[in-house]
């Protein structure tokens, strides 16, 4: 899976560079919102197709309400502890941070702070998105399946649900929307929380 992944992934970089169809080119927003919704639509199969699928959440208990709040805390905290090894300032570290995998909405808003502090935002947070599509299938594999929703963020409920449903289970894909949801919700307070301090 994650080999299919880089393929795909250098396939694209290899054919924007090269040659890439005016008619994709100019229409690059609507096919990826098709191919959103395509997976989006099979997921939901998928889960609907798991008739145990509420024990199977049930077993999970209050863990699936402090998934996105731990996410939240390891985000901000990992990204506190990289500000002294980027030499930034704690709190436009944690600002960045707080994007949690949602690249466009804290790139807009940080570069109203500044333009370099907007580039890191989305910088890092595009990093975090295809770096975690990338090793989702070993983290499930050699960590866990909670930790997967984990390394996915915001996008957990959009962009990375697809690939956290093949490397987990249909269970995890309830989970994994919920906590994205969550994780979607605290951006835009977290954001200019973290905005505040600076």
């Amino acid at each position: 899976m994650t080999v299919k992944i880089l393929l795909a992934v250098i396939l694209g970089i290899i054919s924007g560079y090269f040659y890439a169809p005016e008619i994709i080119v100019e229409n690059i927003n609507g096919v990826i919102d098709f191919g959103l919704c395509l997976l989006l639509f099979f997921v939901g199969i998928d889960i609907g197709r798991n008739k145990n699928i509420l024990n199977d959440i049930k077993k999970y208990g209050y863990k699936i309400i402090l998934i996105p709040f731990m996410i939240v805390l390891g985000t901000i905290v990992g990204s506190i502890l990289s500000s002294f090894i980027l030499k930034i300032p704690v709190f436009e570290a944690a600002a960045v941070g707080s994007g949690l995998g949602w690249y466009s909405l804290s790139a807009i808003e940080l570069s109203k702070y500044s333009t370099e502090l907007g580039t890191l935002a989305f910088l890092s947070n595009i990093l975090r998105e295809v770096i975690a599509i990338i090793a989702m299938p070993f983290i499930a594999t050699n960590i866990g399946h909670m930790e997967t929703i984990a390394a996915a963020g915001a996008t957990s409920m959009d962009t990375s649900l697809p690939i956290i449903t093949k490397a987990t289970n249909s269970s995890m894909s309830v989970i994994a929307f919920f906590s994205g949801l969550v994780l979607s919700t605290l951006v835009p307070i977290l954001l200019p929380l973290m905005m505040s301090f600076i």
